[in-house]
């Protein structure tokens, strides 16, 4: 069920917020580079989409500057408790919530980050189509993880799944039916980041 597949991620996310950063501490640079290359316009609103304990929202700050808005999304509350105690709710408004049932208008958003999220969308169709609505013509999405496929299924002693839906030419397929144009797929040794720019139909 939908539902009891929630319910897992949370607590899943909720057991190991408070240790997050400390067992990933070398993924910040990795972050900042990511939304460099997402080129966040000043002034503009950035969406970290299940933003956890919200590494990227310094940066989106940074790029968006005083005038523009920076929300972070994450379905855990544990999760924004430890953005807070970071202090990013000072550069960031943090929302409890769903991504794929996001509470904002249409075309309301420029860019949006999702960070280690597709693996836990119920429905990646309907994710994306959900990050689509909001995001306006011409917006950027990054999905991103700050280390490769390959080294992730390395730490579980295999190799990455051909038919994972982060592999070229899958991710491809699912950003096209979804709004999305994608502009690159880097699944290289170092990381992954996808950037795709949403379709004016």
């Amino acid at each position: 069920m939908p539902d009891d597949k929630l319910a897992r991620t949370r607590e899943f996310f909720a057991a190991r917020a408070a240790g997050w950063e400390v067992k990933f501490p070398d993924d910040e640079p990795a972050f900042a580079q990511a939304v460099l290359e997402l080129a966040p316009r000043r002034g503009g609103t950035a969406l970290d989409a299940a933003c956890g304990t919200g590494r990227a929202l310094p940066f989106l700050r940074d790029a968006v500057g005083s005038a523009g808005t920076v929300l972070g999304v994450d379905i855990t509350p544990e999760m924004l408790n430890e953005a807070v105690l970071r202090d990013r709710h000072t550069v960031a408004n943090l929302i409890l919530g769903d991504v794929a049932t996001l509470p904002f208008r249409d075309a309301s958003v420029d860019v949006v980050l999702g960070a280690g999220l597709l693996p836990h969308f119920i429905d990646p169709l309907a994710g994306l189509s959900e990050l689509a609505r909001v995001t306006r013509p011409g917006g950027t999405l990054g999905l991103f993880h700050p280390i490769s496929r390959a080294a992730l299924a390395a730490r579980h002693g295999g190799e990455p799944d051909p038919d994972d839906i982060r592999a070229e030419p899958a991710i491809r397929q699912l950003l096209a039916r979804t709004g999305w144009a994608t502009r690159s797929v880097d699944d290289g040794p170092a990381r992954y980041l996808v950037i795709a720019s949403r379709r004016s139909q």
